[in-house]
């Protein structure tokens, strides 16, 4: 088997033949059309609904209170993400806007 090669070969391996490539470039091209036509007015297209994807959720359960030691309530809080530490901080921000001691219980998936 013979590696060297020709430089015109390799030309003809990578490029092909110079005949195809003229028969390319030598197609007629059609005239445009002389007559002038109404142009449509062109419509969006209908958007589709998309369906609903599966959103990531967290549910945490709080005990929340403004009593020391005294009477709680349990909070619940559903958080959009599968971070737990983000679900938890997040939690805990909003409690604390109404209650002055919280504590997280239980965090679940969804």
């Amino acid at each position: 088997m013979n590696t060297e090669l020709t430089e015109e070969e390799m030309r003809r391996a990578l490029f092909g033949s110079p005949a195809s490539a003229a028969e390319i470039i030598t197609t007629p091209v059609q005239a445009p059309a002389t007559e002038t036509e109404q142009a449509q007015p062109v419509t969006p297209p209908l958007k589709k609904k998309v369906a609903k994807t599966f959103t990531p959720r967290l549910k945490l359960t709080l005990r929340v209170g403004n009593e020391f030691e005294g009477k709680t309530y349990e909070m619940i809080h559903e958080a959009d993400t599968l971070s737990t530490l983000l679900a938890d901080q997040e939690a805990v921000r909003i409690a604390k806007k109404k209650y002055r001691y919280v504590e997280v219980v239980s965090v679940k998936s969804m």
